[in-house]
């Protein structure tokens, strides 16, 4: 394929990653800051943003595990998640955490368990598209 399909490809894949509300406008803060000194900032931003999840879904995972839950640690543990998602803009992984937040306040175990699935979900599916949009990204460059 030529360069400037490549190009278009990613231009669009881009646009449906914000259409479909997988990114905010915090992405595009992120893609400012990004220049020829940095040419690679955002993606390794969002590789860092990857590794550190990790151990905080690892940890609220713990959490649910124990009985009785803590649910003032697991808020703390999902605030943490929340604000490094945000940073990168991650719009449905932090609307996910914020309703887990929420079950936290309400005492509601259930609903804490039932959202953190879809949490992990969402952190999952957001991840594969921004690979895919990396390596794109990496093809034209």
């Amino acid at each position: 394929m030529d360069r400037s399909h490549l190009q278009r490809q990613l231009t669009t894949m881009r646009m449906s990653l914000f259409d479909q509300g997988y990114l905010d406008e915090q992405f595009l803060e992120l893609e400012d800051l990004q220049d020829d000194a940095n040419p690679n900032f955002v993606e390794e931003i969002v590789t860092s943003y990857y590794n550190d999840s990790t151990r905080f879904i690892r940890s609220i995972g713990l959490a649910l595990d124990n009985k009785p839950l803590d649910f003032g640690k697991l808020d703390q543990y999902m605030h943490q998640f929340k604000g490094s998602s945000s940073s990168i803009g991650a719009k449905k992984v932090k609307k996910e955490c914020t309703q887990f937040q929420e079950y936290c306040s309400a005492g509601n175990a259930e609903g804490c368990s039932r959202t953190f699935q879809q949490v992990k979900q969402e952190h999952a599916t957001l991840r594969r598209k921004l690979e895919t949009y990396f390596q794109l990204a990496r093809q034209i460059a």
